[in-house]
């Protein structure tokens, strides 16, 4: 995974939510960028029954070391028990914006 640059999706309960963790994590410099897309309905089946959601999509641009940091950060602060948090890896791109996003981000040093 070292080296990997990844998108993570995640979906939150509300606008505000999704602003107050983006913001930390950028701030942090675990992702480069947090996309929020203010408002998808979202519609699932939760304890045998048909749920329809308003929620904001968050994609955010970082380091595949950096995951666990950023889940932990989502698991800790929002609301929702079972959050929707995925990620895929990004296999090419802009190089400059490539290059961007790997300045943009911080990995901190294993402890040995």
């Amino acid at each position: 995974m070292s080296g990997e640059m990844i998108e993570i999706h995640w979906t939150s309960g509300s606008l505000d939510e999704a602003r107050r963790i983006s913001r930390y994590l950028v701030q942090e410099r675990y992702v480069a960028c947090a996309q929020i897309i203010p408002w998808v309905e979202s519609i699932y089946m939760w304890d045998n029954k048909l749920e329809t959601a308003q929620e904001s999509k968050i994609i955010f641009k970082t380091r595949a070391e950096n995951y666990d940091k950023i889940k932990t950060a989502i698991e800790q602060n929002c609301k929702y028990e079972v959050p929707e948090i995925t990620w895929v890896k990004i296999d090419g791109g802009n190089k400059s914006y490539m290059d961007w996003l790997q300045a943009s981000t911080f990995v901190e040093a294993l402890s040995h």
